[in-house]
């Protein structure tokens, strides 16, 4: 206990940098920070299931333009 006592004011001063640095944050900021990026993430990117629906759509468009040049060749 006499050690932890003398070494006190030490360990105050290091916590108190840290906290000051943000090197240790608290599970609120966590999360806080957490739901930022995940807003970010959102906003920027495409999810992998609208990326799918529009490789899908994309296929049934060439079809349709690949249908439409086979009639305007078979006309000619």
């Amino acid at each position: 206990m006499h050690n932890i006592l003398q070494y006190s004011p030490v360990i105050i001063v290091v916590v108190m940098y840290l906290i000051q640095q943000r090197i240790v944050v608290t599970p609120e900021q966590l999360e806080k920070k957490h739901r930022e990026i995940l807003d970010d993430v959102e906003n920027k990117f495409a999810t992998l299931n609208s990326v799918k629906d529009l490789k899908e759509q994309m296929g049934d468009m060439k079809e349709k333009i690949d249908r439409i040049y086979e009639c305007i060749i078979a006309v000619k």
